[in-house]
């Protein structure tokens, strides 16, 4: 029963990135890591840094969101869970393309802000520009790849959530505890699973996305996706975008494994 899995895996998986390691390897093996992190050492940073962004953004909205959900939906969770995934009805390119009809320098986001006399304020925190606009700036970035990713945070989260036991959480009263103490030391806890869940599906599609920084982002704001999707078609340049992409993949792992220990992977199984 596992060989169509496998058979898909090899197909789709495990040639690509053999196909892709030989690649990094040609002309100038392994110099082609060396060279291409030292090239791009800014924007491997700020790639990052973008995605960690966004995944505390989906964290901080998404597990209020969840937990609402799953503890006062009541009979509209389905509704909710259904306003939930009801952006990915449209296609990713047009959620991404709907960011850039708001915050455009005509738009009705600028609109707003400018009736408001925010722009000083807003300028002040750094979420727009000299020039009172949201575009070229990594906030309008960071806000659409979280917009973007937010269910995938929301989703796990509820989950989790959803299959812990209510007996536990009347117990804490029962106990003396507040409701503060039995959120932090029952229902927390508990939902952890959710949380890395969540965060690797956001974090680690945010990071090799290219598409909302090149509709909303400038030159400044380039992420690795942005490098890979320009120049693996080049010949001259594709064994260090093929390396390219091992290093965002390893950076990606050793991540992913780190936070996996601090949580306590033998807690998330």
């Amino acid at each position: 029963m596992l060989g169509p899995g496998l058979a898909w895996l090899t197909i789709f998986f495990v040639l690509p990135m053999f196909s892709l390691a030989r690649s990094s390897l040609t002309d100038n093996g392994l110099k082609n890591y060396t060279d291409a992190f030292s090239a791009q050492r800014d924007i491997v940073g700020r790639t990052f840094l973008y995605a960690f962004a966004c995944s505390v953004l989906c964290l901080v909205i998404g597990y209020p969101l969840a937990y609402f959900i799953a503890t006062r939906g009541g009979m509209r969770k389905n509704l909710y869970l259904a306003l939930v995934v009801l952006p990915f009805f449209t296609t990713y390119l047009i959620r991404t393309i709907s960011w850039v009809v708001l915050l455009r320098n005509d738009g009705p986001v600028v609109h707003l802000v400018s009736s408001l006399h925010l722009t000083g304020v807003f300028r002040t925190v750094g979420l727009v520009g000299g020039d009172g606009q949201f575009f070229g700036r990594a906030p309008a970035v960071i806000g659409a790849l979280t917009y973007n990713f937010l269910p995938f945070m929301v989703l796990p989260i509820y989950v989790s959530l959803e299959k812990i036991d209510r007996g536990l959480l009347e117990a804490g009263p029962d106990l003396y505890a507040t409701g503060v103490r039995t959120f932090r030391k029952v229902t927390l806890p508990l939902s952890l699973p959710g949380v890395f869940g969540g965060s690797l599906l956001t974090f680690i599609p945010a990071s090799g996305d290219f598409v909302n920084a090149t509709l909303l982002g400038s030159e400044r704001t380039k992420m690795i996706g942005n490098i890979i999707e320009r120049n693996f078609l080049k010949p001259a340049l594709r064994p260090e975008s093929s390396a390219l992409s091992f290093v965002l993949m390893a950076v990606i792992l050793i991540g992913v494994l780190v936070y996996a220990r601090l949580l306590g992977t033998e807690e998330l199984v």
